[in-house]
């Protein structure tokens, strides 16, 4: 399951994962976090696109299956939130693990006390005021910051941020994030103990061969030498 399996990790580690095996990194734009801090999610992408009015949302849950996190387009948008406790209770009866908004939220006080996990910019107290023209895609696909993703795409949300991971590449994904998890863990355990990080990365030996040959970077060096610190 896809939850227990990122239990342990966060989303930094599978950012580094994805480079590391070569599937493209589709973070969402710097801001969206948790009402509730320390808030985490993950789970199939169940999109939906926002035009100004909640049904869209309602339509959406009827295709939802247990552990979905349902993502919103809402364009970014900073003038107006697009969802709020009722939109947020459905979700959790529909079955949903979380909600995920490129945009805004309202009702804070009742979403903390829900308890389903959302990520947003933040809150505004004025809901929608327009009701645009809706897309063909409205359930198929959202867009978040650059990214279009779907239900074929795994969302994972943390303190961190928030990014997307195609479902067919999820295993590969998740067994090197975890591989990287228990690198750092020891690299970090080794400081705690005195065991510098310059020593562990062999740097001085690494500063050498770059004065040598300029084009050798320390990522490749990390790769030689089994550490984990950028991808």
């Amino acid at each position: 399951m896809v939850v227990k399996r990122f239990a342990e990790l966060s989303t930094p580690l599978v950012a580094d994962a994805c480079v590391r095996v070569g599937v493209e990194v589709r973070a969402a734009p710097a801001g969206v976090r948790g009402v509730v801090p320390g808030s985490r999610v993950a789970g199939r992408v169940l999109p939906v696109r926002h035009y100004g009015s909640v049904d869209v949302f309602l339509e959406a849950y009827g295709a939802a299956e247990p552990g979905d996190v349902v993502v919103i387009d809402n364009g970014g948008r900073l003038d107006e939130a697009c969802i709020g406790d009722l939109a947020v209770l459905e979700a959790r009866a529909a079955g949903a693990a979380g909600v995920v908004v490129w945009g805004l939220h309202r009702d804070t006080p009742e979403l903390v006390e829900i308890g389903l996990p959302v990520f947003s910019y933040g809150s505004l107290p004025l809901g929608p005021l327009r009701l645009d023209g809706r897309e063909p895609e409205a359930l198929a696909s959202a867009r978040f910051g650059p990214h279009l993703v779907g239900v074929g795409d795994v969302v994972f949300a943390d303190a961190d941020g928030v990014l997307f991971v195609p479902a067919a590449r999820l295993d590969e994904v998740l067994e090197t994030a975890a591989g990287l998890a228990r690198t750092e863990r020891a690299q970090a355990e080794r400081i705690r103990s005195g065991d510098t990080l310059r020593r562990q990365t062999a740097f001085d030996a690494y500063l050498e061969r770059r004065a040598a040959d300029p084009a050798y970077s320390f990522r490749q060096h990390l790769r030689q030498v089994g550490g984990a610190i950028e991808e």
